[in-house]
This record gives structure tokens, C-alpha cells and sequence, in this order.
């Protein structure tokens, strides 16, 4: 330790630099730094937009619009009961409940019509063939009566003023098209890999997506919880096939003329996988469809024609940049560690992982200032020198082998997330 403490106290900081621009250049401005600023926007602009936001609650309550909540899935029938009890407990009243059974073989069609016929749930429509969540979604669609479409996801929970909370940001700006609440990880203490996506799911989505939102870059809403205008998604012909199917129609909205808002007082829990071999095939899928959407599919947004805007640009660049091009540049980083200084890994290491533990620390006491119950959080504390290895050496590996198989291989075309007919349809078609 003390030969350790010694030889970085003798190099000085140029070669401190050399070593660990990477990490200087990438990760400490962009998930530190910003992060802080963020945390001090976030106060700002809460006292800042507190007569605003109080405005758009009443311009809400006066116009009571019916909301249509879609939920479609396959072989959800165990969560669809806890889904409609939570619902019942919403603050906000005026909604019909649409579940779509997506050619499930467990007891999901019993359930919801019994459920049906109990009147929890508005309207249960079961096909008898998987068409996958994309036509689940869809069909759903076709029978909505709501002025606004809330999508969620059968095995979330949510606060008892969630759908309320996603409601009022339309009323403060008639430009938003679609506002995407914040997930937890509700089974954050089965496993240690739940845990580490408890963590995960604070960096990236609650702060992730607050940072998006006040640069005006904001661009998935998960379908896991995501309000809708109607009218707009009548307008876009709903959802196309995915896996990717969330960020691909926030990109539509983007490419209209509207914006999308993440709204952190929307708030909801969703359970995750529970062993690396699921999290890895998860990531595998989600993972894929930066190349399949931005990179191909929507590939027009770095054209200048007359729909050019430069912050859809902006929004995408920044997108691929951090997700695909800085992936590379960070194997191309190791190797120059190796080739050019090889002999002193046995520095460069322990102080690596020294200096991103410190970073996650910072990370996640900026995170603190910003959740719902922090002191709760404070349990995932010991964890976060773990996070060094999750996310910069397990999730980094998920993500380039999707990136490979999607780009050489098209894979998520062949991915059984989605019946093999839909697949081949849309690689048809090219969506």
C-alpha cells in the first residue's frame, strides 16, 4: 500500500492525465460533474416552476380528460390482479382499464375476464395468437376512448398519484407529446444482481433522464410507464415492432415537431431479473436496438433536408456517441494501457477502480438530493464499489456483443421477444 501511495505521489499530473484521460474525459464531467448540476437545476427549477406546475394540476382537474390505460403481455395473469388493485388506489379517477392478453398459455385469459366481469378491468381482449407487444399495444389502441394513452407494463406497481403526476406536465406546455415516469427496482433485495440494478436504475433513470430532459435531448420512455397524446399516436399509427419499440416512437414524436418530458414525481416500481444470465439476455435485446433504430431506422435525422433540427441531431449523436462510439474508444484505451504501460498495471488498476468506486460515490450522494426517500437508499450504499465491475465491465461486454450482432447480423430481427412472422415482417419492411 505504502509502495502503491508512493509512486502516484512521485508521477506527475501529465502523466496522471496520459494514464486516465478516459476516465477524465468520458465519465468524470459527464456522470459526475454533471450530475451536481443537475441536482442544483432539479432544486431551481422546482421552486422556480411551483406556481406553473400548480396551474397545470388545476388545468388538469378542470378538464378531467378520460384516460385510457393500455396493458399489454403475454402470460401476466399473476400480475394483473396487484396491477388492478393498485390502479384502484390512484388518485386520479377518470381512467378505462384495457388489458390485452397476447396469446398467453397460463391462466392470463381466466383471470382477466373474471376480473372483467368483476368490473376491474374496462376491457380484456385475448388473441389467440402472439402477435408480440408492439400488436398488443396496438390493438389496444384501436378501442381506446382517452384523450391521453397511459402504457404500462402488468408487472408494475405504482404511487397512489402516479398517473396524475404524468398527466399534469401536458398542461403546462401543449408541445409535449408523450412524458415517461421514473422506475425503481422493487425487488431490489432478492439477489445481488437486483440490487446492483436498483443502483442502476437511480443513475440511469431517474438522474439519466432529468439530465436529457433539461438539455432538451430527453429520448425513450419506457413502456414500462409512459403517457401519451392520443391524437399523436392516432397521427404516428401507433407502435412498430421491436425489441426498441419505446425509443422508436419517441423519436417519431421528436421528428414532428413535439417534445418528450421525463417527469420524476411520476413514479412506479418494476421487478428485474434476478440472475446476470437473464439481466445479460435482457441487455442483449435492449442493447440492439441503438444500431437497429438510430443507426438505421432513423437514420434520417442526421440529413439536411427541411425537417432538419439540429436538436434531434444533437439528440442522437450524443445517444450513439456515448453508447457505441465511446465503447470503442474505451477497448482502444486498454490497449494503448497495455502496449504503452504494461509494466505498471499493477498501479494503473487498483488506482482505476479506486477512482471510479470514488466516482460512484459521488454519483450516488448527488442521486440522494433528488429521490423519494433517501434514507431508504442509504441500504444500497456498501454496494457501489460492485458498480465498478457491473456496469464497467458486465453490462460494457452485453453491450458490445449487441452492438455486433445487431450491425453484422441484424440479430433482433431473429430475437424471440417477438413471434418469428412479425420479425420477418418488419425486417421486410425495414422497421
Amino acid at each position: 500500500m505504502f509502495e502503491f501511495i508512493e509512486y502516484w505521489k512521485s508521477v506527475g499530473w501529465g502523466q496522471i492525465y496520459r494514464v486516465f484521460w478516459y476516465f477524465i474525459i468520458f465519465e468524470l464531467f459527464r456522470y459526475v460533474v454533471v450530475d451536481f448540476l443537475v441536482l442544483i437545476l432539479f432544486h431551481v427549477r422546482k421552486s422556480l416552476d411551483r406556481k406553473k406546475w400548480h396551474q397545470a394540476k388545476i388545468d388538469l382537474w378542470k378538464d378531467y380528460p378520460l384516460v385510457s390505460i393500455i396493458v399489454p403481455g403475454k402470460n401476466e395473469g399473476k400480475h394483473i390482479y396487484k396491477l388492478t388493485r393498485s390502479l384502484a388506489e390512484q388518485t386520479y379517477k377518470n381512467f378505462e382499464l384495457i388489458i390485452v392478453d397476447d396469446g398467453s398459455d397460463d391462466k392470463t385469459r381466466l383471470i382477466g375476464r373474471d376480473l372483467e366481469k368483476r368490473g376491474l378491468i374496462d376491457l380484456f381482449i385475448s388473441q389467440d395468437v402472439r402477435g408480440g407487444k408492439a400488436s398488443g399495444a396496438n390493438v389496444a389502441l384501436t378501442y381506446a376512448k382517452g384523450k391521453y394513452i397511459v402504457h404500462f407494463d402488468a408487472d408494475c406497481s405504482f404511487d397512489r398519484d402516479a398517473v396524475e403526476q404524468c398527466l399534469i406536465p401536458f398542461y403546462t406546455d401543449e408541445k409535449i407529446a408523450a412524458v415517461g415516469g421514473d422506475l425503481e427496482v422493487r425487488n431490489d433485495s432478492e439477489s445481488l444482481v437486483t440490487t446492483l440494478q436498483a443502483i442502476e436504475y437511480m443513475k440511469v433513470i431517474l438522474v439519466g433522464r432529468m439530465v436529457t430532459t433539461y438539455m432538451g435531448i430527453y429520448r425513450i420512455i419506457s413502456g414500462a410507464f409512459g403517457a401519451f397524446r392520443k391524437d399523436l399516436l392516432d397521427r404516428v399509427g401507433g407502435w412498430d415492432i421491436g425489441p426498441g419499440l419505446d425509443g422508436d416512437i419517441t423519436v417519431k414524436f421528436r421528428k414532428m415537431g413535439y417534445k418528450v418530458y421525463f417527469e420524476p414525481r411520476a413514479r412506479g416500481k418494476t421487478s428485474v431479473p434476478n440472475t446476470f444470465k437473464k439481466l445479460f439476455k435482457q441487455r442483449l435485446r435492449w442493447d440492439k436496438s441503438i444500431i437497429r433504430f438510430r443507426l438505421r431506422k432513423h437514420k434520417d435525422i442526421f440529413y439536411p433536408n427541411q425537417n432538419f433540427k439540429f436538436i434531434n441531431f444533437f439528440s442522437s449523436l450524443e445517444n450513439i456517441a456515448y453508447n457505441v462510439f465511446f465503447n470503442i474508444q474505451w477497448y482502444i484505451y486498454i490497449i494503448d494501457l497495455v502496449v504503452n504501460f504494461g509494466g505498471l498495471l499493477h498501479y494503473i488498476i487498483p488506482m482505476n477502480i479506486l477512482l471510479y468506486t470514488l466516482a460512484n460515490l459521488a454519483q450516488f450522494f448527488a442521486i440522494l438530493g433528488m429521490c423519494k426517500n433517501p434514507r431508504e437508499k442509504l441500504k444500497l450504499l456498501p454496494y457501489m464499489p460492485m458498480m465498478v465491475f457491473y456496469t464497467g465491465y458486465f453490462l460494457r461486454w452485453a453491450r458490445t456483443k449487441a452492438h455486433y450482432q445487431e450491425f453484422f447480423k441484424r440479430a433482433s430481427y431473429k430475437d424471440p421477444w417477438n413471434p418469428v412472422k412479425s420479425s420477418q415482417q418488419a425486417k421486410a419492411m425495414r422497421i
